[in-house]
């Protein structure tokens, strides 16, 4: 969830790499490279919020429909199905991460920013990871079926009601965390974006434009 993190983009070429003699081009191609996310990365984040805001949504209105209807039932069985997806997509997510490096924020955020967006991402990350770690714990301590798009996920723990229950108080405290995570997340998105006018939010939105100061700079 996309953001004031900052990680090394590499400073040079390839030691390999010789420029030719049209070198602005591939000057240009560099530049636009190190000013946005990878698309992967841009899809997987904004995918990964449309998931939590249907997840989220499906389990605080069930109770719009009486217990044991139909109804009811289909929207805890999409917000399982929906939070192992998040589960699915994180992994990904992190594989993007330590693929593809991160583009400079312009101008650079003060390090005390950095050190805080660090701790954000890593609180959010390990969030993404054990929410729907701890449902399908939840799911399978409580004897039921963890369905995933027609197919059946094995129990990862014996049946145990009891444990069940706490499992499922765990995630739901963990669940109002995450509440708090994702507002914070997008306000300091929205901070950088207008009070500190620098390029954090347009480098995983870049559909709201450029400003003329976002190059790196050297």
């Amino acid at each position: 969830m996309p953001t004031g993190a900052v990680r090394s983009a590499p400073a040079a070429l390839s030691p390999r790499i010789r420029l030719a003699p049209s070198a602005p081009q591939s000057n240009m191609n560099a530049s636009s490279a190190s000013t946005r996310y990878h698309p992967l990365a841009i899809g997987t984040h904004w995918l990964t919020l449309l998931l939590l805001v249907a997840v989220y949504a499906l389990i605080e209105l069930r109770g719009i429909f009486p217990k044991g209807s139909d109804a009811r039932e289909a929207m805890k069985t999409w917000h399982d199905m929906l939070g192992l997806t998040v589960f699915a997509l994180v992994v990904l997510r992190l594989a993007l991460r330590t693929t593809f490096s991160a583009p400079h924020i312009v101008p650079a955020p003060p390090p005390w920013q950095q050190r805080l967006a660090s701790a954000m991402h890593l609180a959010l990350y390990a969030f993404l990871v054990v929410m729907p770690l701890l449902g399908w714990l939840t799911l399978s301590a409580k004897g039921k079926p963890i369905p995933w798009f027609g197919l059946q996920l094995p129990a990862l723990l014996d049946a145990d009601k009891a444990l069940g229950k706490r499992l499922e108080d765990v995630h739901e405290v963990i669940g109002n965390i995450g509440f708090a995570l994702i507002g914070l997340h997008a306000a300091a998105a929205l901070f950088h974006h207008y009070v500190m006018r620098d390029n954090t939010l347009r480098l995983m939105a870049p559909w709201l434009g450029r400003r003329g100061d976002d190059s790196p700079r050297s």
